[in-house]
């Protein structure tokens, strides 16, 4: 895929979805990965806003470097939200990064929702541009028991050829405790050099009014590298 037809693509579903979603009366009920985040839930309704950071840490080894990032996320449109992200590598901010989600409606009586997510990326120490897109597909299966998955394309940048993008996968089983606590694995995939798995066991419960935490902890193997535990949790504010 070339980096016009990418971009392309992108604007395209962006724009298009809003439209979708607000023919849609409810969404099914999806809770969202702690690691990949989404920009805001889909089908998040005009005017919905959050902000939100995460820190994640090895818990083994020499190199336990905390990585963090704040974002702040707004519904725009019903069904097309955005977000910009701050990620921090300790103290150092390595990254500026920004995120379009959009919903294109449901499926199977309700039960399936279903859109896409573009992410837009630049690392301050090199001065790359990176780009990310992918399509979205949750399903509640239950009245306790959801899945959310992710896959598209990432590492897309200006002048590199199609070979060197790599595949991102996300897969996420969620089952509901009731109260607003639920249970997750969190399966992460990403394709090339720099790819790796994680596998991020999680909960998620309710901390005040409008204020939810997600923690967990699972195991990272980077290529090349060996399989490491890693921890983290994210702090969520809605408004």
């Amino acid at each position: 895929m070339s980096i016009a037809r990418f971009v392309a693509l992108a604007l395209t579903v962006a724009g298009a979805a809003p439209a979708a979603a607000r023919e849609a009366n409810s969404y099914p009920e999806i809770p969202e990965p702690m690691v990949f985040d989404m920009v805001r839930p889909m089908g998040a309704r005009r005017g919905e806003l959050e902000t939100n950071v995460l820190a994640l840490s090895p818990l083994s080894g020499q190199e336990r470097a905390l990585e963090w990032a704040p974002e702040v996320e707004y519904a725009v449109a019903d069904g097309f939200a955005l977000e910009f992200e701050l990620p921090f590598e300790g103290t150092r901010l390595a990254e500026l990064k920004m995120g379009a989600q959009a919903t294109f409606g449901t499926m199977d009586r309700g039960r399936i929702v279903h859109g896409v997510q573009f992410l837009g990326i630049y690392e301050r120490e090199s001065g790359r541009t990176s780009q990310a897109l992918l399509y979205m597909l949750g399903r509640r299966h239950n009245e306790r028991m959801s899945t959310m998955s992710m896959v598209g394309v990432g590492d897309v940048r200006l002048g590199q050829s199609e070979s060197d993008a790599g595949l991102l996968i996300n897969h996420s089983t969620f089952y509901d405790l009731g109260r607003d606590r639920v249970v997750g694995l969190e399966v992460n995939y990403k394709s090339h050099r720099d790819g790796g798995v994680a596998l991020i066991p999680q909960f998620h419960a309710p901390l005040a009014d409008k204020v939810n935490v997600q923690f967990g902890a699972g195991v990272d193997r980077q290529r090349g590298e060996r399989t490491r535990p890693v921890g983290g949790v994210r702090l969520i504010k809605e408004f």
